[in-house]
């Protein structure tokens, strides 16, 4: 895949579905204004809010623990890429590097995410994943918070992709 397919992204927050509970990551392009939501689950919503927060758990979480793993190998995680939207559920790649090696590990976008959190690793979404399933352009500052809740609870889970657990 080529890094023109791929757009840069950041993540904007956590918010829960307000019909259904579920929670939703925030994804924003870093040089435009497409935001990307995925429906996650419970747990992985939680790693996310940790780094997000800032907090530091007494003991490793599991993301926490792959990242010492892969620290320890002296394996790098390169990027991840939200790969593929297949069945109203989001794929992801974990890139790594060990020396002049690379290798790709699928991973649900919730993990990849975490542990890019984690690692300081850059986000990516497919260029294909984001048009097939219609990344919303609010083409409003990155503080227009109110026009993208409004925006999120006009949408159902199918609009998107729901993530499955």
């Amino acid at each position: 895949m080529s890094d023109a397919e791929l757009v840069a992204m950041e993540v904007r927050g956590l918010m829960l579905d307000p019909r259904s509970n579920v929670p939703i990551v925030i994804l924003r392009e870093l040089e435009g204004s497409l935001f990307l939501p995925i429906w996650i689950g419970i747990f992985e919503a939680n790693a996310i809010a940790l780094r997000l927060e800032g907090v530091e758990a007494p003991r490793p979480l599991t993301h926490d623990l792959l990242r010492s793993v892969l620290e320890h190998l002296d394996v790098t995680v390169r990027r991840i890429v939200v790969s593929e939207l297949r069945d109203s559920t989001f794929y992801a790649r974990i890139v790594l590097t060990r020396g002049e090696e690379e290798s790709e590990l699928d991973s649900r976008p919730s993990d990849a995410i975490a542990l890019a959190l984690r690692t300081g690793a850059e986000i990516f979404v497919r260029r294909d994943v984001l048009d097939q399933a219609k990344a919303v352009d609010l083409a409003a500052p990155a503080d227009d918070e109110e026009k993208l809740k409004e925006w999120l609870e006009e949408l159902s889970p199918e609009d998107l992709g729901k993530y499955t657990m």
